[in-house]
């Protein structure tokens, strides 16, 4: 590097600074020249007439390479698989020297290759080579897939195969992609799955057709048993190995932690990826729809390893979603709703075009955070690997991409398509041939993450080193230089093979362990060995396999980057046969040889069990309430919707409604069905019965169980919103149910005004002082405008019948925002309560009670740029000082829709077209530029017109939102920004004044929509329950499903330690909404959750240390201060309404409290000594 030369006149210290400076910028890799190496192999791919990307559309698909010490000499050598050239082995000679042994070992091959894969299987302690065939041209005999045996070092020292696939039954002539090594049945010896794929299947593989699932499909996988004596049995049928797939990616894994290997298949195109989970008696069943959300689309290569150190095996998946905004746009399609629905009505689980990366819950279910790791955009990507790269003690992520014509460029296509309608058979080929000869290549540099160590990953690629652009595919890992760190080998198209040296001993020397695994025959590699590593708060977990990443496999020495751990305090292994060794105080940088001799513990290490913090009780209690929503596709009246609007319920209340102590609660239903009230028996069971015998026009959304007359006993209002009619419609008008006294409701017609807005939530409190409840009532959107906000309205009581004096109080509340949540709550401790509101793209807004009239004071709260999709508030004293705290729900950052005050996430909206209909465009940044977010056609869907400003696709890809509308169009125009999609904890600070900072990431998973607070673990301190996802979204954006209920636990202090699921014992999955909390008859609080569509949940908390105490407080109390026996103070306020959409019981619930000072609305303080 050049180094300014002012640097010799300045201060000494500036020099060494600089110079430190550039040591640190250093890059991890250095790519080796292949004359440096040796290593000249090139995939070369030739096309003619008969050949081409036309005729074989897995023209482009590439090779593999795979790693391993074939001559025994402790240096691990390489051999690439060659599609139209011959596959090369080369000998590793030391120091990046590699020699070209492929004539002398006779590993050459003259049919087209494509996984590799090194193992020795037949158990002479020699590594052989599987490769895997394919039959390019369509109608030619079959190639059978290839085995050569390893028969040691010739007189010149070189190792010699011989090809014996037919001898091992191992001579498959299926489209083959890549073999896996594992002993399935656990007989000791190592048996093979073998990925295929169907590369000449007729007709569009992305058509939705019947899948075919009795193993008769030419794209079926296979398994093959050992039998012990070098031959191998099809067992795939008696194994269950029965659904097609187009395979083009596998890995193997104990994923559901039960001893037994189980097997990831990622295929390509509409067929779904499989997730054979192994039965224990020589069959597989597939549960990826039990197991995971949705995967990639286009399953590419994969890898499974624990990136995030908690013990638990992730997935990465790869697939074909560009990173910068023009090629998005290039290859996106509208969405498509009807398809979408389509697929799932035929079987097909969902999936996204985009790389995932399955978080292991560790209970049965994997969460889908590649947006949130910042992973899920890497183009036409092949190879994934998870490792550790820079010898941190956390794996980073490795990826390969590149396609040599950019095949799914949409104007290619659609000329393509338009071209097929006319001319002469030689015409249109001419010109698809022309067409397609100027197709550009995609040529990207790979791509490298460092693992940031929470959940996410840092794009390190130009910083680390691989800058240089390529059309890779396989890729391996090794320590080609035996000095303790991992090197890159990446197979590419039409370019030399790169070889990346680690430069990580160097720059930022840190420790590692690298571990060779010496198994008893008929596994001497221990393959399928389990590696668990402990530090000091640290652990990793290793699954000792070879197949990874893309058609590739990696070396059998086993690598742990360590850090700066001087030890490791603990190394356990268990090997395939069950048996086991634990040592102690390990040495770092050594390669220790591990033997099976030496284990001879075959019993479990004794961990303590573990007992949930809550249990799911839903049978227990009688409550089997399943909501069914109405599928009313909103994109129909406004395409280019982020999410829809009629699938937001329903609401639940809590409380006590025929005066027998007992809480009793309401659901709300969607439009053409009723809402049901559960009745609670002396038992602690529920009974339902049905709200009304008239059906609902509209959907429930909040509702409120609050005594309206002063008669002493709770009357029930109810939300009605959703986006099914127009705005103004009388479906939409809200209804107040009259409690006769007895749990009996009957329909009030004059109690409440004329109220026709699409609402969402209703709060009440006695906000002006009189004795009464007033309520306010969110409107949620102005139905089929989007983003135009609701009408939301003060209600003031005067004696049971509600008069709307939002003007009078405050007439900016009635246009307020898109209002998703609402708390009465006196934040400012002048015994006055006051109103916060949450909602869609608006800010968290403060407005102030004084002597009845509410004003705006968000912008003296201290709190900037908190416009976000929020959906709920929730409070509680937190940090135990005495005032209370809040907590939103928003949309959560596991999305890729980017928020910060530096680059907003943004909507306009305006009839710009002039056809009646308002056209909502949002936009966020990519790459630092603001872009709209719809795909080309989703625009000229909404607006036609936008078909000639771009005709074609590369046009709208160059655009920036700037150039999307002139001046004049954007005249009148509605415009809303987002700052901030995080999920938040705010801090107040007294007199007013508050601070804000995001939860844990674990609740940044999906949308937080029900909020509950309560101190769980009767610690004295608050602790919070959340739930969400939505599968209300825009199909290319796709379900936020990645939550599955969170556990925060207090400090006590503001801040919140997570629960990890399985202890949590949460598993919320589905559209999670609503969350309240109830009192059983045995006095045990319940936590219930609706879900859109879905059934209702139940789950009871822990038990508590000490006797419960529970006080039921009066209908006008507003909060107590309470005082602990241990001196502990904290403040709790009491809501009618709170959360999402939520009510729940009115009650003091804690241990161990001493005194508890109560104030009622009107500021009358009370004591009552529990």
């Amino acid at each position: 590097m050049k180094i300014n030369k002012s640097l010799i006149f300045a201060p000494i210290f500036l020099f060494l600074t600089n110079c430190q400076f550039f040591k640190r910028e250093k890059p991890l890799f250095t790519l080796l020249a292949p004359e440096e190496t040796g290593v000249t192999f090139t995939n070369t791919i030739t096309e003619s007439d008969s050949l081409n990307v036309l005729t074989y559309g897995y023209m482009y698909n590439g090779g593999g390479v795979a790693v391993g010490d074939v001559n025994n000499d402790g240096l691990p050598d390489l051999y690439f698989s060659g599609n139209m050239v011959s596959s090369k082995l080369y000998l590793n000679q030391g120091n990046f020297k590699f020699k070209d042994i492929t004539t002398l070992s006779g590993t050459g091959t003259k049919s087209w290759v494509n996984g590799v894969t090194m193992v020795d299987i037949n158990q002479d302690g020699l590594l052989d080579i599987y490769a895997c065939t394919v039959t390019p041209l369509k109608g030619q005999p079959a190639i059978p897939n290839l085995l050569f045996i390893n028969q040691g070092l010739n007189a010149a020292g070189v190792p010699v195969f011989k090809e014996e696939a037919q001898t091992f039954n191992l001579a498959d002539t299926g489209n083959c992609t890549q073999a896996a090594f594992l002993d399935y049945d656990k007989d000791q010896d190592l048996d093979m799955y073998l990925l295929r794929n169907d590369s000449h299947g007729n007709g569009n593989p992305n058509v939705p057709r019947p899948k075919i699932t009795d193993g008769s499909s030419p794209s079926n996988d296979k398994l093959f048993r050992n039998n012990g004596n070098n031959t191998f049995t099809d067992v795939t049928k008696e194994a269950g190995i029965l659904i097609e797939g187009r395979g083009l990616g596998i890995a193997v894994s104990d994923i559901n932690q039960d001893g037994w290997p189980d097997i990831y298949a990622a295929n390509d195109f509409l067929s779904n990826d499989l997730l054979w989970i192994n039965n224990q008696n020589g069959t597989f069943s597939n549960k990826l729809n039990q197991y995971l959300k949705h995967t990639s689309y286009n399953g590419m290569g994969t890898d499974i390893a624990d990136y995030n150190n908690d013990g638990l095996p992730d997935i990465i998946e790869m697939d074909m979603m560009p990173e910068d905004n023009k090629r998005q746009k290039l290859t996106m399609e509208a969405p498509n709703y009807e398809r979408f629905n389509l697929n799932k009505h035929l079987g097909y689980d969902i999936q996204y075009v985009r790389n995932t990366l399955q978080l292991n819950n560790g209970n049965g279910t994997f969460s889908e955070i590649g947006q949130l790791a910042g992973v899920y955009a890497t183009d036409w990507s092949w190879s994934a690997l998870l490792a550790d790269y820079d010898n941190d003690g956390w794996r980073d992520l490795f990826i390969t991409n590149g396609y040599l014509k950019d095949m799914i460029n949409l104007d290619y296509m659609h000329y393509q398509s338009e071209q097929l309608m006319f001319g002469t058979q030689e015409a249109m080929e001419a010109k698809l041939k022309k067409e397609f000869n100027k197709l550009e290549s995609v040529v990207v540099p790979n791509y490298i993450f460092q693992n940031k160590h929470d959940l996410t990953f840092a794009n390190k690629s130009a910083a680390w080193g691989l800058e240089k652009t390529s059309t890779s595919n396989g890729a391996t890992y090794a320590d080609l230089d035996k000095d303790g760190d991992l090197d890159l080998v990446i197979n590419n198209l039409n370019n030399p093979a790169f070889v990346y040296r680690n430069n990580a001993e160097t720059i930022n020397p840190t420790h590692f362990l690298k571990i060779e695994l010496q198994g008893l025959s008929p596994n001497r590699n221990g393959i399928g060995a389990t590696i668990k590593i402990k530090n000091k708060k640290q652990q990793q977990l290793y699954e000792h396999y070879l197949t990874r990443g893309y058609q590739s496999s990696v070396d059998p020495t086993i690598h742990f980057g360590l850090g700066k751990a001087p030890v490791i305090d603990t190394l356990e292994i268990i090997w395939p046969s069950g048996k086991q060794q634990l040592l102690t105080k390990v040495k770092v940088n050594q390669t220790l040889l591990l033997q099976e001799q030496n284990a001879t513990r075959t019993k479990p290490i004794n961990r303590p069990a573990s007992t949930p913090l809550f249990q799911k009780v839903a049978a227990r209690t009688g409550i089997a309430y399943k909501h069914e929503e109405v599928d009313y596709v909103d994109f129909k009246n406004q395409p280019l919707l982020p999410h829809k609007y009629s699938q937001n319920g329903p609401g639940l209340a809590v409380g006590d409604v025929n005066n027998d102590g007992r809480d009793d609660f309401f659901v709300g239903a969607s439009g053409n069905h009723v809402g049901l009230i559960y009745y609670q028996t002396p038992q602690g069971t529920f009974a339902s019965r049905s709200l009304s015998k008239q059906l609902n026009a509209a959907d429930d959304m909040g509702a409120l169980f609050f005594d309206a007359d002063n008669d002493q006993d709770l009357d029930l209002y109810v939300v009605s919103g959703g986006n099914e009619f127009k705005a103004g419609a009388g479906q939409y008008q809200h209804r107040l149910y009259q409690n006769d006294g007895n749990g009996n409701f009957t329909l009030n017609n004059q109690a409440l005004p004329q109220i026709t807005a699409s609402g969402s939530v209703v709060t009440a409190a006695d906000f002006d002082q009189d004795g009464d409840l007033d309520l306010f009532v969110g409107g949620r959107n102005e139905p089929q405008k989007y983003p135009l906000p609701g009408q939301s309205c003060i209600l003031r009581n005067q004696g049971g019948r509600f008069i709307n004096v939002t003007q009078q109080v405050c007439p900016e509340l009635e246009r307020a925002g898109m209002i998703t949540a609402a708390l009465w709550t006196d934040f400012d401790q002048d015994n006055q309560v006051d109103l916060i509101l949450t909602g869609e793209w608006m800010p968290i807004s403060f407005f102030k009670n004084n002597q009845g009239k509410l004003t705006n004071v968000t912008a003296t709260t201290e709190l900037q740029n908190t416009n976000g999709w929020w959906n709920s508030l929730a409070a509680g004293d937190f940090d135990n000082d005495g005032d209370v705290d809040y907590v939103a729900g928003n949309l959560g950052l596991n999305s890729r829709y980017k928020a910060s005050p530096e680059q907003p996430v943004s909507v306009v909206a305006k009839d710009f077209d002039n056809n009646g209909s308002v056209d909502p465009v949002l936009s966020y940044f990519i790459q630092n530029k603001n872009y709209p977010a719809p795909a080309r056609d989703a625009l000229t869907d909404q607006m036609v017109a936008m078909r000639r400003r771009f005709s074609r696709y590369a046009d709208y890809g160059a655009s920036t939102m700037e150039q999307l509308f002139t001046d004049d169009e954007l005249k009148d125009a509605s415009n809303f920004k987002s700052y901030t999609f995080s999920s938040s904890y705010i801090q107040n600070k007294g007199k007013g004044k508050f601070t804000i900072k995001p939860l844990p990431v674990q609740a940044q998973f999906a949308p937080v929509f029900g909020l509950t607070v309560a101190d769980y673990n009767y610690d004295g301190n608050l602790d919070l329950l959340l739930v969400g996802n939505s599968y209300a979204s825009e199909t290319a954006m796709g379900y936020y499903d990645a939550g599955m209920g969170t556990c925060l636990l207090g400090t006590g202090k503001g801040t919140f330690r997570v629960v990890p699921p399985k202890t949590a014992g949460l598993l919320v999955t589905g559209d999670a909404k609503a969350m309240a909390q109830l009192l059983t008859a045995k006095k045990v609080p319940l936590e219930i959750i609706t879900c859109n569509n879905d059934s209702l949940q139940v789950y009871k908390g822990p038990e508590p240390k000490a006797e419960l105490q529970i006080i039921r407080v009066a209908p006008t109390d507003a909060y107590a201060d309470l005082i602990y026996v241990n001196g502990k103070k904290r403040r709790e306020e009491f809501y009618y309404g709170a959360g999402y959409l939520s009510q729940s019981c009115r009650a003091l619930i804690a241990t161990r409290l001493a005194q508890v000072y109560i104030t009622d609305f009107a500021g009358k303080k009370r004591q009552i000594n529990p």
